[in-house]
């Protein structure tokens, strides 16, 4: 499954494998002596199961293999990150030595664990300057506590699709800049059909599609933990604001229970019957990938691309956004880390295979030098999310030791919140911080 194919949901069964490693004190120790340049074979396990990204890896492992005679590569595809954590806890011949997961909240455990090496040694060994390779957010979603236990393999920025025909209609000239500019936006595109709607102006309920919680919340940079690693959104005063601004977009729109029952009505978010494809929302958080998908559908009306609108008081930020993406490291257990190293190398770090392998799959480019490259896609909309990925504001969530169930435990909260079932929202925050903290507490021990 395609990463952005992922439901919203699933932190939570690879957060309870993540569980998993956190309690394995002594994970299986590898080698690091060995010569890179022997004949050797690797093991690499990764997540793509589609057609075209399975070609795309394997395409990029014959350019590896071409360069490195020496390294045969054993390509398994379509693993899921349970399967992964248990092939590393129990270590041996057959366990993986380099490993991909498409989930960025679990690196906090797979750093700190130690089932994933730490890649700074290798990096200073072979001359690779990280700060001057990687955007500064991407490496913070690919370490954590100072244990860069893994490299960013491409990336998904999120920006705002909208229907240029819609605007037109409606008299409005651009793109949204602020929340403000948003809620009225949303106000004069929306379309009532007696106690329903033909049209939505911004749908932000938060079960729609993409639309969870946190995705939105980053057009405020929100800081979760404090410099401890404790929840603090109830001392965020961005938490406030964000709360308070959603409401105002759903009264803007008929409220939360209209909004609600128009959107049960959607069809699959992959099929031709997508909210957006279909004209009944006339602006869309999603990712780079639905630029393709509309293209591919054939479209009814004319579409472009923006940055999601940012706080009135943050106005200087936008063109940020929601970053997350592929993650690669090397298996603590590997008995050629040296040999793995070059294959994270070539993987995250070569400009040519960078550009090469996001053209192929139609995700961000992960180094600057690949974000700049002329060789990369042209497509306008395309390149939006290039800016949004560069945006020097654009935020990845941060690295935790219980994986993903943080955002798990935000999104149950927004969805109480959302439905009126929360009457205080400090109480409710300071709630939602001390349940984050019990099950990181429990995850440590």
């Amino acid at each position: 499954m395609p990463r952005w194919r992922i439901p919203l949901r699933a932190p939570v069964a690879l957060a309870a494998a993540g569980l998993l490693l956190a309690g394995c004190a002594n994970p299986s120790t590898g080698s690091a002596e060995d010569d890179p340049a022997a004949p050797v074979t690797l093991k690499f396990w990764h997540g793509w199961s589609a057609p075209g990204e399975v070609k795309a890896i394997n395409d990029s492992i014959a350019r590896f293999e071409k360069l490195h005679p020496n390294i045969e590569v054993r390509a398994t595809g379509n693993v899921s990150d349970a399967t992964t954590n248990q092939a590393l806890r129990a270590g041996g011949d057959e366990a993986p030595d380099v490993v991909s997961s498409f989930t960025t909240h679990n690196v906090g455990q797979y750093c700190d664990s130690g089932m994933w090496v730490d890649l700074d040694p290798f990096m200073r060994k072979t001359g690779l300057d990280k700060e001057k390779v990687f955007p500064r957010s991407l490496l913070d979603y690919t370490s954590y506590r100072g244990n860069q236990c893994a490299l960013p393999l491409l990336a998904d920025a999120f920006g705002m699709y909208y229907n240029k025909d819609a605007f037109e209609e409606a008299g409005i000239s651009r793109p949204p800049r602020t929340m403000s500019e948003l809620t009225a936006a949303a106000r004069k595109l929306t379309v009532r059909s007696g106690d329903s709607y033909e049209r939505v102006g911004f749908m932000p309920n938060f079960r729609l599609y993409q639309n969870s919680p946190d995705r939105l919340f980053a057009q405020w940079g929100p800081a979760y933990f404090d410099e401890d690693g404790h929840a603090r959104l109830a001392e965020e005063p961005a938490a406030y604001d964000f709360f308070e601004t959603v409401k105002e977009l759903r009264d803007a729109q008929g409220g939360y229970d209209a909004l609600e029952r128009f959107r049960t009505s959607f069809g699959d978010e992959m099929s031709n019957q997508n909210a957006f494809l279909t004209g009944k929302l006339a602006m869309h958080l999603d990712g780079e990938w639905r630029g393709l998908m509309l293209d591919e559908a054939g479209a009814g009306f004319d579409w472009g691309v923006a940055p999601l609108p940012v706080p009135d008081d943050q106005a200087e930020t936008y063109g940020r956004g929601y970053l997350t993406g592929t993650v690669v490291g090397i298996a603590h257990s590997s008995r050629h880390q040296n040999a793995a190293w070059e294959l994270v190398r070539f993987l995250t770090a070569d400009t040519d295979q960078v550009v090469a392998f996001a053209n192929a799959i139609h995700n961000v480019p992960s180094t600057y030098a690949a974000l700049e490259s002329p060789e990369l896609d042209a497509d306008p909309a395309f390149r939006t999310f290039l800016g949004i990925a560069r945006n020097k504001y654009s935020r990845a969530l941060p690295p935790s030791t219980n994986g993903g169930m943080y955002i798990v435990q935000l999104q149950d909260f927004a969805y109480s919140q959302e439905a009126g079932e929360v009457p205080d929202l400090r109480k409710g925050l300071r709630r939602l911080d001390e349940l984050i903290d019990a099950d990181t507490l429990q995850s440590q021990n």
